[in-house]
């Protein structure tokens, strides 16, 4: 994720010539916000009023293409205030499930159009894709070249400090250009997951090296091969395992990918270090982390060796058999090094404080006893599982940066796929327990329960996915408005009207303007990037090197606790991401599958 230089916070202040895009002409103070992509017909289905003055709203209604009523009256839901919304209503249409095009109307207000039918999600899993492949380090289809050919060099390691290791290949974390194996490695696996829990929802458009044409083969499998044979260069040995490519230096400069102008000491343009899992605090400058093992790692590594070993075991036998040997060896050193490999910081103080690691280790030992049958195996996911039950972030104001990633315990869901009634039992009740301690946090007109800290939407989606698994693994529906409600959140039901995932729906209300070089100089629309969405004021105000670009706005709607800007200038709420993409491209492939 990009943390800005002092250089880029001079940049940042001087920079102008991006025009302001105004607001639909008309908006007024009060909105109806929806979900622009639409609603499946059993789905619950509710538009919010953000009214940012005290107001009475009776009631609402729906009414087709031409303007004539097809439901309602029905009342309108008072549900006090939220950010800056002095007051929010809830308007609850659940009961239409009539296919259509429909608009919703209350108070002299109306809404932007309002689709409803079974295909309104179809063909969007393989979106977020477009964004990965603009990440990709190596051959980069997007710009028709290689990208990052020197990598990389070994820094902070006893023995191998120094030693040229190829690691060219993967995706960049976000819009800098750094890598790290723990977004890495779990968007690999959630791509994997995401075509073998919902195969139909993604089609073949693309190479294996991401330009257009059909090769036989999914795109989303395509995708997650590139990250695997990265992953693979990060392990290269059984005794070395690689957590990070780069460090903040990369900051210095806002470069294109391949102008890409950061110096490691080597010149510019030059090899990238390569940070080793040590088990012991890193960072080479001014900052170090709390690093304390390489579990966190390790399980991630595993996890996705082990899903990768079987779903390429008829396409491609020979790394099947290298993905299925690499498994055991990184679940290995996570025994026996347990504890949290954060990544390493350099003349910044931001870096992903990941403190938990028995989830990782949960997930790879689960994606062990999937790959093996071998119910040792699962006796290990369950053990760690014990020691993960809940998310602590769930239920809480706030965290550290990515202290608890990923945002959902994806082991629990894996080892219920295959365990007994007892152990499927203890584990989606965990599940219950996280999605009550939101719940608490959920009443208000939003129905959200997140805390606003950066990467938001990640946490939002992260919401909607373990609801939803709890929902199908238990028949239990008492979080499904909650569930809704995230999905609705991020493609526009919030308090801006503003799709947190670029591109999607085409003709919506998304980022034109995202932190992202790319886009600042290209003018390329980053389709698919989940931006990290709102975060508190408060963070807001005390982060360093943030200078808007232009007039905001939405200026009127980032008067509460919580803001959003449309801004490149601003890298808290408005940055694209890669793990997030993943994560809602999961989300999408279960909305899409039918």
């Amino acid at each position: 994720m990009f943390r800005p230089s002092l250089h880029l916070a001079l940049t940042l202040a001087l920079a102008s010539g991006v025009p302001a895009r105004a607001q639909d002409a008309g908006t007024p103070d009060d909105a109806i916000r929806i979900n622009q992509v639409g609603y499946l017909p059993d789905a619950p289905k509710v538009a919010v009023i953000c009214a940012l003055a005290p107001r009475t709203v009776t009631e609402f209604e729906l009414v087709n293409e031409v303007g004539k009523r097809v439901f309602g009256p029905k009342a309108a839901t008072p549900a006090g205030k939220f950010g800056p919304c002095a007051q929010t209503f809830r308007l609850d249409f659940t009961a239409h499930r009539t296919t259509g095009t429909y608009r919703v109307r209350a108070a002299g207000l109306e809404s932007g159009k309002v689709r409803i039918g079974p295909d309104v999600w179809n063909g969007l899993a393989d979106v977020p894709l477009r964004y990965m492949r603009q990440q990709r380090k190596g051959y980069n289809p997007v710009f028709n070249t290689m990208i990052h050919t020197k990598d990389g060099i070994i820094v902070d390691h006893p023995t191998r400090a120094g030693e040229y290791l190829p690691a060219t290949g993967g995706w960049a974390d976000a819009s800098d250009y750094l890598q790290y194996v723990t977004t890495s490695a779990t968007a690999a696996f959630q791509l994997l997951q995401a075509y073998r829990d919902n195969p139909r929802a993604f089609g073949d458009a693309h190479l294996a090296d991401g330009r257009p044409g059909v090769n036989g083969i999914p795109d989303v499998l395509d995708e997650a091969r590139h990250g695997l044979v990265w992953l693979l260069r990060m392990f290269p040995d059984d005794s070395l395992m690689l957590n990070q490519l780069g460090d903040d230096r990369d900051h210095m400069f806002f470069d294109l990918m391949p102008n890409d102008s950061a110096d490691y000491g080597w010149g510019k343009g030059g090899a990238r270090p390569l940070y080793p899992c040590t088990g012991i605090p890193q960072g080479l400058l001014r900052y170090q982390n709390r690093a304390t093992g390489y579990a966190s790692t390790a399980g991630k590594f595993a996890a996705a060796f082990a899903l990768g070993a079987q779903l390429y075991k008829e396409r491609e036998p020979a790394l099947a058999d290298t993905l299925r040997r690499k498994a055991f060896a990184a679940f290995a050193l996570g025994e026996k090094y347990p504890g949290a490999c954060q990544t390493a910081p350099g003349r910044g103080a931001y870096y992903y404080e990941e403190d938990d690691w028995e989830d990782d280790m949960e997930l790879g030992a689960a994606a062990l006893y999937a790959l093996t049958g071998d119910a040792r195996w699962q006796t290990k996911a369950m053990r760690y599982a014990a020691k993960a039950k809940v998310k602590p972030w769930q239920g809480a104001d706030t965290a550290n940066h990515y202290q608890w990633f990923p945002w959902h315990n994806i082991g629990h869901y894996e080892a219920a796929r295959r365990g007994t009634l007892n152990e499927r039992l203890k584990l989606t009740g965990w599940y219950g327990d996280g999605l009550a301690a939101l719940a608490k946090k959920a009443d208000n007109g939003f129905r959200v329960g997140i805390p606003f800290i950066w990467c938001s939407s990640n946490l939002m989606t992260s919401t909607a996915i373990q609801a939803l698994w709890y929902r199908r693994m238990t028949g239990d529906t008492q979080y499904r408005e909650m569930e809704q409600a995230a999905i609705d959140w991020l493609f526009g039901t919030n308090p801006w009207g503003v799709s947190q995932v670029i591109g999607i729906p085409a003709d919506g209300n998304f980022s034109r303007d995202p932190h992202a070089v790319i886009s600042v100089k290209l003018k390329y629309q980053l389709d698919g990037g989940l931006l990290d969405g709102p975060v508190y004021a408060s963070i807001y105000k005390n982060l360093a090197g943030i200078s808007l670009t232009k007039p905001d706005q939405y200026a009127k709607w980032n008067t509460g606790h919580i803001v959003y800007h449309d801004d490149w200038g601003d890298y808290s709420t408005n940055e694209p991401i890669m793990d997030g993409a993943v994560n809602v491209l999961y989300l999408l492939s279960w909305l899409g599958r039918r």
